[in-house]
């Protein structure tokens, strides 16, 4: 008896834990405790419910993406009337970039809350995103717009969002170069090889060459970190020309 209250009680102590860190991220009280559970467990776990359905947070992602999306658009409507839809649209898609949404993880160190099987080391940078977005899906669920939206506001819109930094902010520098090199009818090339180094995690090089011409080098654990890589340091190469072209 003694065995099995010790384990209830460990539990209780984790979970209570959990639900203390949870509710300093988000600045009030959640009600519906399962679902922020959930938002914070891996697919690894390979957990089901009663009728088989997984319990992990991907259901969530997809919600939290449509009300960050939401949120956020309504915001730049209301700030910038001015603004046409392909402008709102570029604005939009640099608050809920896939890069800041990671860094928004990390900040709130997210993945500390995170039950998983695989070590938080082998981990990509997206891991920070995904819950990022489980938690605001999770929220929204639990509570609604309003809370969604108050979440939203405190973690991502008051802190981060400057109209007139955004509007010179890159989201790709790989799209902004290939543009340029189209409009400029220049030719492009992004030669990647696996990078045969001595790290645990496989790499990637790439050489970007600009009519035919070696501009740029970069290497990173993915193919599209290594061209992006390239394509930045390319980009500050060519800042001048680029600028006065698009």
């Amino acid at each position: 008896m003694n065995f099995i209250r010790n384990i209830l009680n460990s539990r209780s102590d984790k979970d209570g834990n959990f639900f203390i860190q949870l509710q300093e991220i988000l600045g009030f009280k959640p009600k519906k405790k399962s679902l922020y559970k959930k938002a914070f467990t891996h697919r690894s776990m390979n957990k089901r419910d009663d009728k088989g359905t997984p319990i992990n947070y991907e259901r969530l992602e997809f919600v939290g993406d449509a009300m960050l999306s939401s949120v956020v658009a309504t915001h730049l409507f209301n700030e910038v009337p001015q603004g046409d839809e392909g402008y709102l649209t570029k604005m939009r898609s640099k608050i809920v970039s896939r890069e800041h949404l990671n860094e928004l993880g990390k900040e709130l160190k997210l993945i500390n809350l995170v039950e998983s099987k695989i070590p938080k080391g082998n981990f990509g940078d997206n891991i920070h995103g995904n819950l990022f977005e489980a938690l605001v899906g999770a929220i929204f669920l639990d509570l609604g717009y309003f809370y969604c939206e108050k979440f939203i506001f405190s973690r991502v819109i008051t802190p981060h969002v400057d109209i007139e930094k955004l509007e010179g902010k890159v989201i790709s520098y790989k799209s902004l170069l290939i543009e340029w090199c189209q409009k400029e009818k220049k030719i492009f090339d992004y030669n990647v090889y696996e990078d045969t180094g001595n790290d645990q995690l496989k790499h990637f090089s790439v050489k970007l060459s600009i009519d035919n011409k070696v501009i740029a080098k970069a290497r990173a654990t993915s193919k599209k970190k290594a061209e992006e890589k390239a394509s930045k340091r390319a980009f500050f190469v060519f800042q001048t020309e680029i600028s006065k072209a698009i």
